[in-house]
């Protein structure tokens, strides 16, 4: 074996060998890419929440310069709210609880720098929050108040606030060790509590407290002092049901939270990782062929020897096994290659993705990499099955020759 890789490797051009290993690495590398990004961000456009029930929708009225200048026309009055849940899709349909005082808050995590902002509260009904109905309880009296806050208000602190200050980011792990505190500014004096943060929620984009809270610092605070509802929250009996967007369309409705907007985002990815995928399978392709190529080359160049050392008893399989080795070689280094570039361009890319999803889970690489190992056993077996095929086609010839 190793006088016939001695006696056949002079003709070996490095020069083909690397450039196939570049080609083919890069072929696998994005097939690996494309697979790796589309398994780490679809859970995250598709995560149900742990608050809102996925059959739960946010309605609020298309803002338009007409509504603007009206000042009332993205209210809904209680006939619109009836219509709605008079709908054949509609289970049951609440308003949103606007809070009537200005709210200010600040947020700080062992005891760093506080983040200082103006906020609004809301509430639904208890009924439409998941949450066990102890700790999402108020009681008067108490300065506690549970609160749920909208995770785009997390990945803003986490993206802004805390990598300018030095802060750590928050986490749903790390919910409890918040130091939320609230104080409420209206024409009856002000109100200091302290918030309980419950969690965060990707379905509703506001502050939610519970109803009675609302309920009782609105009279509170602001006696007497009422507005119309500006959102709905509806329970529909299923989000995907086709009289759901005319219905929308005709009244001029839009569903706030991200759940339609989700689904088309997902669709979206999925078509450009296959284009992403389709690419490097072409590109891995192609690489194959560059090697075949070189392979086939490389044989016509030593004909003669091959020629001779099948004559002088060496067998078809021998002689191919120096060509087959060096093909799994070149392929086995690639995809060693190209795992370690997925690690890297990975702990990239999911460094940006936490400070946006803080919620991300890792869910490895064991899917990409695995799609990557068939890939790479998979173009050394058709190396290999040409490789020997164009040495017993040389044999077949010289022994019908003799």
């Amino acid at each position: 074996m190793h006088l016939v890789w001695k006696l056949l490797r002079k003709h070996v051009s490095l020069p083909q060998l690397v450039g196939f290993f570049f080609a083919n690495l890069l072929g696998m590398w994005i097939v690996m890419l494309g697979i790796q990004f589309y398994q780490d961000t679809v859970p995250v456009l598709t995560a149900d929440d742990a608050f809102i029930n996925q059959n739960y929708i946010v309605l609020s009225k298309r803002v338009t310069t007409a509504a603007t200048l009206s000042g009332n026309a993205s209210t809904f009055s209680p006939d619109e709210v009836d219509d709605i849940g008079e709908q054949p899709f509609c289970r049951r349909v609440s308003p949103f609880l606007s809070s009537q005082y200005k709210v200010s808050a600040s947020m700080s995590m062992n005891g760093g720098n506080p983040l200082r902002t103006d906020l609004f509260f809301e509430s639904v009904p208890d009924e439409f929050v998941d949450v066990a109905p102890d700790a999402w309880h108020w009681e008067m009296g108490s300065d506690e108040v549970p609160v749920i806050l909208p995770r785009t208000y997390i990945a803003l602190y986490n993206f802004g606030f805390a990598q300018t200050h030095g802060l750590p980011k928050v986490s749903d792990g790390l919910v409890g060790m918040i130091d939320m505190q609230i104080i409420i500014h209206s024409s009856q004096g002000d109100g200091h509590f302290r918030g309980r943060i419950l969690g965060f929620s990707n379905r509703v984009n506001t502050i939610l407290v519970p109803e009675r809270f609302m309920v009782w610092s609105n009279e509170h605070f602001e006696p007497g002092k009422q507005e119309q509802p500006s959102r709905l929250i509806a329970e529909v009996k299923n989000p995907a049901d086709a009289a759901i967007p005319p219905y929308l369309q005709r009244h001029n409705y839009e569903v706030e939270d991200n759940k339609l907007e989700a689904g088309k985002a997902t669709y979206f990815l999925r078509v450009v990782v296959s284009i992403v995928m389709l690419i490097g399978l072409l590109v891995s392709l192609l690489s194959f062929f560059i090697l075949m190529l070189s392979i086939y080359l490389l044989v016509q160049k030593n004909t003669q020897k091959l020629e001779n050392l099948l004559l002088i008893g060496y067998s078809p399989a021998q002689v191919s096994r120096p060509y087959q080795l060096l093909t799994l070689s070149v392929n086995v280094a690639v995809f060693l290659a190209g795992v370690l570039l997925l690690l890297g361009c990975r702990a990239y890319y999911m460094k940006l993705l936490t400070l946006f999803f803080p919620q991300m889970s890792d869910g490895g690489v064991v899917a990409s990499v695995c799609v990557g190992f068939i890939v790479c056993m998979l173009v050394s077996l058709l190396n290999a099955l040409a490789v020997h095929r164009k040495v017993m086609s040389i044999w077949h010839r010289r022994a019908s020759l003799s």
